[in-house]
């Protein structure tokens, strides 16, 4: 992984998201791509009017909330990466098709999730689980309300699934540089045997890449978002590493629930792939 790419959402700081850009950076010998996007006043109504000034001061003040994320992202990240780009856009099209196209240049993307942003601003918003269905990169979801932004010690949500299998295979390059990696599968009692089987081939498969793993095979509480957290609680994971599980459905693209929960209820960081 040579190249992050960071989203930064405008309007307000990005301490933790920037945070953690660094500790990646330094980890992966990254260089670093910044990337923000909003979108312009729209006008909901074809009969409404908004006076020319009220649309030219929107746009200044978008502009102004883009340079000013851009001051910092440099800012942050300037002592901690290699090379630093920097790439933004004022459009009405969604932020996460935006990113989407962007990526085709990054190996990882790093974006954040405010667990207290208002569902009535729509025109800064990211929408997570419509970016991880269409990125095709991997992507670490940072929340603000993380109390630490480290990688030492992972813990991998493995289920006997294609985007399990994904998942781990693209979060390699941070495995190899933890200190700890678990892997655990919830499971229900019938199928305990089975889970056991599963973690011992992906250990073993780990090691052969230089990966020492411990295998985690935990009873199912009917709660397996709740569980995989009480597991990283007591293991001091620093991130969840899973496969993301997803559909459509209209316009609008929905993740499974343990999923969900994972990127955007937790209070560590999780990397996920689709």
């Amino acid at each position: 992984m040579t190249t992050l790419m960071v989203h930064l959402e405008v309007g307000h700081a990005n301490t933790r998201l920037l945070q953690a850009a660094a500790e990646l950076a330094k980890r992966l010998d990254a260089s670093v791509m910044g990337i923000a996007v909003c979108q312009p006043l729209q006008i909901l109504y074809g009969d409404a009017y908004i006076p020319g000034e009220i649309i030219d001061q929107d746009r200044e003040e978008r502009e102004k909330e883009i340079k000013d994320a851009e001051i910092e992202f440099r800012t942050a990240l300037q002592e901690y990466a290699g090379r630093l780009d920097w790439r933004s856009t004022l459009t009405f099209m969604p932020a996460s098709r935006y990113l989407a196209d962007q990526a085709r240049c990054a190996d990882l993307v790093v974006t954040g999730v405010d667990h207290g942003t208002s569902l009535l601003d729509a025109s800064n918003r990211l929408d997570i689980g419509d970016l991880v269905m269409q990125l095709g990169r991997p992507i670490i979801i940072v929340p603000e309300i993380a109390e630490q932004v480290r990688f030492e010690r992972v813990l991998v949500a493995w289920k006997d699934s294609r985007e399990s299998r994904r998942a781990v295979l693209d979060s390699l390059p941070l495995l190899k540089r933890a200190e700890h990696v678990a892997v655990c599968e919830v499971a229900s009692e019938e199928g305990m045997a089975s889970a056991r089987t599963h973690l011992d081939d992906v250990v073993s498969w780990l090691k052969r890449d230089g990966i020492a793993a411990e295998p985690v095979a935990s009873l199912t509480t009917g709660d397996d978002a709740a569980r995989l957290d009480t597991i990283a609680c007591d293991l001091a994971a620093d991130i969840i590493v899973a496969g993301a599980y997803g559909h459509s459905r209209l316009r609008e693209w929905a993740l499974g629930g343990v999923t969900k929960d994972l990127l955007l209820r937790s209070a560590r960081c999780s990397f996920v792939s689709h």
